[in-house]
C-alpha cells in the first residue's frame, strides 16, 4: 500500500490553524509546529474528529452518531471504520510512546511512531513509514511541549524538529475527549495482540464507545476516569476476521474487560488504588465492553462481553 500515515496526518492538519471553526492554535516551538486542540483553546467537534482520523494516519473514518441513552448514558457515541486496523490502529493510534523529558511528560500517540519504531510491538509487527521525513503525532497533555520535549522526538524520530507537527488535546477537552474515545477498535487490537492471537488476520473494523461529557477543566484525573469508562463498560467492537474458528474460541473470554478482575468500579477508582500509575493497572483490563469477531472463513459470528449502564451513568454524572 502506498500509504504514508505521517503525511496523510500531516494533510489532515494543514488547514486547521486558519480555520475559525475549528478553534485550533497553532504555535512555533523549537521549530516544531504544535497545534493546540484543547490546552489554551477550546477545540472544537470538528477538531476533535480530525484529531482522531490523523492519530490513525487517515486510515480510519470517525464519525459522532447518536446512540440508546438509556443504556449508554449519553446521547452519542464516537463511531470508527477501518479497513486497515492493524496499521491505523496499533501502528499509530496506540499511545505507546512516553514522552518525556526534564520538563515534560505526555502520552504519545499517531504515525510518529511508527519513524521511532522503538516499541517491540511495532518491531515484531514489521511497522513503518518509510516514505516521508514528517513527523506528526498527538500528546495527551493539558500543557503545550517544551523545547526539550520537541527536541527529543525529533531525534527519536530522526527528523529535524521543522518536520515536526504535534498535536496536543487534554483528556478534559472536547477534542481531546473524542480522539481518546475513538480507541475502541485499537484497545480490542491490543487486546488481540496481547493475547498472542495473530492479528494480521484481521480484515477490518468497526467500533463505537459513548461520548463522555468532559471533565471540568484541570481534572485530568476525571477525564482520564470518563474516557476509560466509557471504553470499559460501553465500547462495543466488530472485527472481520480471516483465521481457524479455535483461534478464536481458545481466547475469546479473555477479550473484553470483563475478562479482569478490576472490572465493575469506575476507572477512576481503580486508578486510584495503583497510585495514578498506569502500567500498575492489570493490562487485562485496557479493552471493550463487548467484542465480536466475525469468522470470514467459516461464517461463523462470537461474541463476548457486555455494557455496564450503571457504572457509565455513575461515571459521567448522568
Amino acid at each position: 500500500m502506498d500509504h504514508s500515515p505521517n503525511r496523510a496526518a500531516a494533510e489532515l492538519w494543514s488547514s486547521l490553524p486558519a480555520d475559525p471553526q475549528a478553534r485550533v492554535q497553532g504555535h512555533l516551538i523549537a521549530d516544531a509546529n504544535v497545534l493546540d486542540f484543547g490546552v489554551e483553546t477550546p477545540g472544537s467537534i470538528r477538531a476533535g474528529l480530525l484529531l482522531a482520523r490523523a492519530c490513525m494516519g487517515g486510515l480510519g473514518r470517525v464519525s459522532i452518531v447518536p446512540c440508546d441513552a438509556a443504556r449508554y448514558a449519553v446521547a452519542n457515541t464516537v463511531f470508527v471504520e477501518t479497513d486497515f486496523p492493524r496499521l491505523g490502529c496499533l501502528g499509530c493510534q496506540y499511545a505507546g510512546w512516553p514522552v518525556q523529558s526534564d520538563d515534560y511528560f505526555a502520552m504519545g500517540s499517531g504515525p510518529m511512531r511508527l519513524l521511532r519504531g522503538k516499541e517491540a510491538m511495532l518491531i515484531e509487527q514489521g511497522l513503518s513509514d518509510s516514505r516521508t521525513d514528517a513527523a506528526c503525532g498527538v500528546l495527551e497533555s493539558d500543557k503545550l511541549p517544551t523545547a526539550s520535549a520537541i527536541e527529543s522526538i525529533a531525534s527519536d524520530c530522526g527528523v529535524p524538529a521543522k518536520s515536526v507537527t504535534v498535536a496536543v488535546a487534554p483528556s478534559t477537552s472536547i477534542a481531546g475527549s473524542i480522539q481518546i474515545v475513538a480507541r475502541s477498535v485499537e484497545t480490542a487490537m491490543h487486546k488481540l495482540d496481547d493475547l498472542k492471537f495473530d492479528v494480521r488476520s484481521v480484515v477490518s473494523a468497526t467500533g463505537s464507545a459513548p461520548l463522555p461529557p468532559p471533565a471540568k477543566s484541570g481534572d485530568t484525573i476525571g477525564g482520564i476516569g470518563r474516557t476509560n469508562d466509557a471504553m470499559l463498560y460501553g465500547a462495543n467492537v466488530s472485527l472481520w476476521v480471516d483465521c481457524p474458528d479455535d483461534a478464536i474460541e481458545s481466547i475469546l473470554d479473555k477479550i473484553p474487560s470483563s475478562a479482569s478482575p478490576d472490572h465493575g468500579r469506575p476507572f477512576r477508582t481503580i486508578f486510584a488504588d495503583y497510585n495514578h500509575d498506569f502500567y500498575a493497572v492489570d493490562p487485562s483490563l485496557f479493552s471493550p465492553a463487548v467484542v465480536t469477531l466475525h469468522n470470514l472463513r467459516s461464517g461463523r459470528t462470537f461474541t463476548a462481553g457486555r455494557i455496564v449502564t450503571e457504572i457509565l451513568r455513575e461515571s459521567f454524572g448522568t
